[in-house]
């Protein structure tokens, strides 16, 4: 049930967004094994007047926080966060030198799914 919210800087193509999309979702599958329908991507484009990295204002970087459910393995969790990596850097060309994820584990009880029932509920 991996939960993606991506922020990216804006002026970026629609095509180039598209393929970040589709990629990362099909990163995360990839990498730790998750089922496609639990994927779940948000894009957000921030102006680069809002952003500043290492003193610089609008620098080209991306920022991904990850919600999983508790359970995956530090391997596993090193696998994800560098297929994002790669899928982001292929992508939209941003450099993985510029590019930060942060994994945020869960019990199941703390994610909601299908149904309005816990992930714990739901068997997962």
């Amino acid at each position: 049930m991996p939960m993606l919210n991506v922020q990216i800087l804006q002026g970026h193509s629609a095509a180039k967004k598209t393929d970040l999309l589709k990629m990362l979702t099909q990163s995360v599958v990839d990498s730790i094994g998750a089922p496609l329908a639990s994927v779940r991507v948000v894009l957000q484009e921030i102006p680069p007047e809002h952003v500043i990295v290492a003193g610089e204002i609008g620098k080209e970087m991306v920022m991904i926080t990850v919600g999983l459910i508790r359970g995956r393995t530090e391997d596993q969790k090193a696998a994800v966060i560098a297929a994002m990596a790669q899928a982001t850097e292929q992508a939209i060309g941003v450099s993985k030198q510029n590019i930060r994820v942060i994994l945020f584990d869960r019990p199941a009880t703390d994610f909601g799914v299908a149904g309005g029932i816990t992930a714990k509920a739901a068997g997962r």
